[in-house]
Order: structure tokens, then C-alpha cells, then sequence
């Protein structure tokens, strides 16, 4: 059986890719296809075991791709159906950017990992819409338009869809009215130590953006006047810099070796973003850290909420506050063994048997 993975772009290394790499770990034979990439980082994250070759989309030759790629984004739809894809007997796309759009065999079996339907042309074009240019603001709205006719009718191409959260399995239903399969992706819970002695500062942790809400948890701990370390880079960061007290300490982004060593002293992490998954809470249940998380998306799928975090009800300084303060009382009690034993359902290995059962299923089923 020859096997195509499909992704968006691959220039760091983050949750999408981490289900790709271990994707093609139980398919090291496979062509992995990609609008632009970083080669040599894709190369050395797929491993000495991968045997297959990456090829690009023509959205890599145009100029600057690898900086400014998200400008070509509606040029992607034509450059995935331009992969000849007729040789391969099962296609496997991860979605977020668009990657399901190719064009197959019809006895071909085409199986999409969906991470999210795109959010910035459906439930969050509003909130891109208004942080953008001028320029962007006058175009964008007649792009959007355009790429949810195709992404809806792309999704008639995918045989079977795979959700990585509870959440976006509804998201699907909703744009796509499509059924899916619900398969946690993976998560390396064995890197982290959950039996170091805890300090007394809380973390904040992920890309500076205003979704994530990194703002909300400044303030309210400002007025709380307790220790809270933020890691992360991104548009929020200089303003956040004005804002945060002396009570917060603000690192920027960090390499893997210091953002484990946090995760693992730290009070509890603070997770105050609406989230389609987020590896980031199983990382830090996985270093023995509770979890105080926004009750809504994906964190209802990893935080259970007294045991091994606290889920505050809406994005408000009160709410947020009133959960700070609940783990500051001592009214929950968290047992860091507990907490890295609930994160390992999440690992590679559960995501591999739960994903290749669907797939096997797929390929087997008889055909219509």
C-alpha cells in the first residue's frame, strides 16, 4: 500500500507535527507533502527511520515563502490540487491550514487529521478581521469568502475525518456537517519529572497572542501581587512588558530544557485561552503541575476539574481571580502522581493504536 502525508507548512516544531512525525513513524515508507518547510528540520524530526521523500507545493518557489507563507494562503487551495496523488493508496492529511483539499483516486482512501477547520476563516474571522491592517481588513473579506466555498466542498473529498479534541469534532459538525472520530493527539508525558519539590510561582505558557489571554492573567495577578513567570514570545509580548508589576517575570521565548524546568517547579500553570486541543496542560499534569483552565474547547478533554486542575466558567478577571484563590486556599488537593498518570493516556503510543484502528478500518471496509 503506498501512503501520501499531507500537511500545511512544517517551520518549527509543534503539536501538528508532532502527530505527523508520529504518523509516519507507523508509515516510515510514506511521501510526506508539504506547501513549505523547513527540510532539514523535517528530515531530523521524522528520524533515521523514515524512508520516504518531502516534497514541497509551488507555494515554496514563490518569494520569501518560508517568512511570509500565511500571504499565499489563497494560492494553497490550487497548489494541493495540483499533487498528483493518483499513485498513493491511502492519503492521510493533517488539517489546519489547508491540507485536505488534494485530489485522489476514487478507490484511494483519504483520512484527514483534523487539528481545527480553519479558524481565521470561520469562528474567528471576526476577532482576525479586526487585529489586522488596513490592507488585510479590505482584502480579506472577499478571500475568506472564497476559501470557506472550497474548504466546505474539500471536505466532501475526505473519506473519514479524525478530531483531535471533543471540541473540534463539534467545530467539523458545524462547518463541514461531517461526522468524525475523536483521537487525542500525542504527547511525550515520559520527558518530564513530576517528582521534584514545587516552587511557589505560577506559569504562564504558549505564544503571546490575544486569544491565549496572556493579558487576562497579567492583570489579575498583578492585583494578587504573587509570583507568576511568563514564557512565550509574540504580539502581546511589548505590551505586556508595560503592564506586568514586579511580581512578574517576563522570559520571552525559551528553549525546551527551560520551559520543562518550570513546568516542573512551578505552583500550577495558568491556561486561560480557548484552545482546539492544548499539549501544553497534559505537559504540565505530565511535570506533576495542576492546571487552572478555561472551561470551554479542548481543556474539558484534559483538565478534570478538583482532581487535576480547576476550570473557571468565562474569560473574566473574576472568574480567573476566584480560581487563583481557590488553589492559593488550599481547597483542592493535587497528588503530582495522579497527575502524571492522567497524562499519560495522552501518549504516542495510545494516539498510534487508536489512529491505525481507525485506519485499518478504513482500508478495510468494502467499498462501495
Amino acid at each position: 500500500m503506498k501512503v501520501a502525508v499531507v500537511h500545511y507548512w512544517w517551520l518549527s516544531n509543534r503539536g501538528g507535527e508532532a502527530v505527523v512525525s508520529a504518523i509516519v513513524s507507523a508509515f516510515p515508507q510514506a511521501d510526506v507533502f508539504i506547501h513549505v518547510c523547513d527540510r532539514d528540520l523535517v528530515i531530523k524530526t521524522l528520524g533515521p527511520d523514515f524512508k520516504g521523500n518531502v516534497y514541497n507545493t509551488f507555494i515554496s518557489k514563490l518569494p520569501g515563502a518560508k517568512k511570509h507563507y500565511q500571504k499565499y494562503l489563497p494560492l494553497m487551495p490550487l497548489a494541493l490540487e495540483q499533487l498528483d496523488l493518483t499513485a498513493y493508496d491511502l492519503i492521510i492529511s493533517s488539517e489546519s491550514g489547508p491540507a485536505k483539499g488534494v485530489i485522489t483516486r476514487p478507490d484511494a482512501v483519504h483520512i484527514c487529521y483534523c487539528h481545527s477547520p480553519m479558524r481565521y476563516v470561520w469562528d474567528m474571522y471576526y476577532s482576525y478581521v479586526a487585529g489586522a491592517g488596513r490592507l488585510i481588513r479590505t482584502l480579506f473579506p472577499f478571500i475568506a469568502h472564497w476559501l470557506r466555498v472550497w474548504d466546505r466542498a474539500s471536505a466532501d473529498r475526505v473519506d473519514h475525518f479524525v478530531a483531535n479534541s471533543t471540541f473540534v469534532a463539534s467545530r467539523i459538525k458545524k462547518f463541514y456537517r461531517r461526522e468524525s472520530d475523536v483521537v487525542f493527539p500525542p504527547v511525550n508525558a515520559t520527558l518530564f519529572d513530576h517528582t521534584r519539590t514545587r516552587g511557589d510561582f505560577y506559569l504562564c505558557l504558549g505564544q503571546l497572542v490575544g486569544y491565549k489571554r496572556a493579558d487576562l492573567v497579567v492583570e489579575v495577578f498583578n492585583k494578587l501581587n504573587l509570583p507568576l513567570v511568563v514564557i512565550g514570545e509574540g504580539e502581546l509580548f511589548e505590551k505586556l512588558k508595560e503592564t506586568a508589576g514586579p511580581n512578574v517575570t517576563l522570559m520571552g521565548r525559551q528553549p525546551f530544557n527551560v520551559v520543562k524546568d518550570h513546568l516542573e517547579r512551578c505552583k500550577a500553570l495558568v491556561f486561560p485561552g480557548l484552545e482546539d486541543f492544548g499539549i501544553v496542560p497534559v505537559e504540565a499534569m505530565a511535570a506533576g503541575a495542576p492546571v487552572i483552565a478555561y472551561g470551554k474547547g479542548g481543556a474539558l478533554d484534559t483538565v478534570v476539574d478538583g482532581k487535576t486542575g480547576i476550570l473557571f466558567a468565562d474569560q473574566t478577571f473574576e472568574d480567573l481571580e476566584q480560581a487563583i484563590l481557590a488553589m492559593e486556599n488550599g481547597k483542592f488537593q493535587f497528588d503530582p502522581s495522579y497527575l502524571h498518570d492522567h497524562a499519560m493516556q495522552f501518549e504516542k503510543n495510545v494516539f498510534l493504536d487508536r489512529f491505525m484502528a481507525i485506519v485499518n478500518q478504513s482500508v478495510n471496509a468494502p467499498k462501495k
